[in-house]
C-alpha cells in the first residue's frame, strides 16, 4: 500500500484497452487541459466573470475534485478516474455512492476526448468501474441518467445491459430538457458477459472507507 491515509489512489482498473487509476492533484491539469466542451458541469457551480470560459471550466473541475475528496464519507462518497491509453490520459470516469451502505448503489459520470471516441472505450471504461461497484463494493443496483438527445451515453448504457428507469424533465440553460434515467440490476451485470473483461486490483485496503470492513 503506497498510501495509507487514502488507499484509494492505489486502485487500478484495467481493460483490454484502457488502464484507470484515482487522479491525483497532479492529474487535474492535464485532464482540465482535455475537458471537450459538450462535458456537462453543474450549472449552479461558481464562475469568475474576468475568466473566460476554458479557464472556469477547468476551475469547476478542480474544486469538484477537491470537494469530493474533502466531503467522503462512508455514507455518501466519489471516486474520480483517469482513463489512460498507453499512459496517455484520455479521459475521466467516476463511480459514486450515495447512502451506500444501505442502498448499495452506484452512479456513474464520464467523459472522453474527442478523438478517442467510437472505439468502444467508453463502454470499457464504465465497465471497469461497474467490475468494483458489482465486485469488491456490492453493489446491488448501478444508476446512470444523460439528456435524451445524448445518443452516445445512453447506448453505451444499453450496451453494457441497463435498462430505461423512466424520465424526469430539467432546465438546460435557458430551455427545459428531458433526462433519460436507466438501471442495471447486480444479475443482469453477471449475466451480461462484461464483468470478466476488467480486473479490479488494489481495493481490499480500502473497503473501510465505503464502511464495508
Amino acid at each position: 500500500m503506497n498510501n495509507p491515509y487514502w488507499p484509494m489512489f492505489d486502485i487500478r482498473l484495467t481493460t483490454p484497452d484502457l488502464q484507470l487509476r484515482h487522479l491525483t492533484e497532479g492529474d487535474l491539469a492535464p485532464l482540465a487541459a482535455i475537458l471537450p466542451d459538450d462535458a456537462e458541469q453543474d450549472p449552479a457551480s461558481t464562475t469568475y466573470a474576468s475568466l473566460d470560459r476554458g479557464r472556469n471550466r477547468g476551475v469547476v473541475l478542480h474544486q469538484d475534485y477537491w470537494r469530493a475528496r474533502g466531503s467522503w464519507r462512508p455514507e455518501s462518497w466519489i471516486l474520480s478516474f483517469g482513463v489512460f491509453r498507453d499512459g496517455e490520459l484520455v479521459g475521466y470516469q467516476g463511480l459514486e455512492g450515495d447512502d451506500f451502505p444501505r442502498l448499495r448503489t452506484v452512479d456513474s459520470s464520464s467523459f472522453l476526448t474527442q478523438a478517442v471516441r467510437g472505439l468502444g472505450w467508453g463502454k470499457q471504461a464504465r465497465a471497469a468501474v461497474l467490475a468494483l461497484g458489482f465486485g469488491a463494493l456490492g453493489a446491488r443496483f448501478a444508476i446512470t441518467s444523460a439528456w435524451t438527445d445524448n445518443h452516445a451515453s445512453l447506448a453505451v448504457s444499453r450496451a453494457l445491459g441497463y435498462v430505461n428507469n423512466g424520465f424526469s424533465a430539467h432546465w438546460r440553460g435557458e430551455t427545459p430538457g428531458e433526462m433519460a434515467h436507466m438501471r442495471l440490476t447486480r444479475e443482469q451485470w453477471l449475466t451480461s458477459g462484461w464483468r470478466d473483461r476488467a480486473v479490479v486490483a488494489g481495493i481490499d485496503e480500502c473497503l473501510a472507507f465505503f464502511g464495508l470492513d
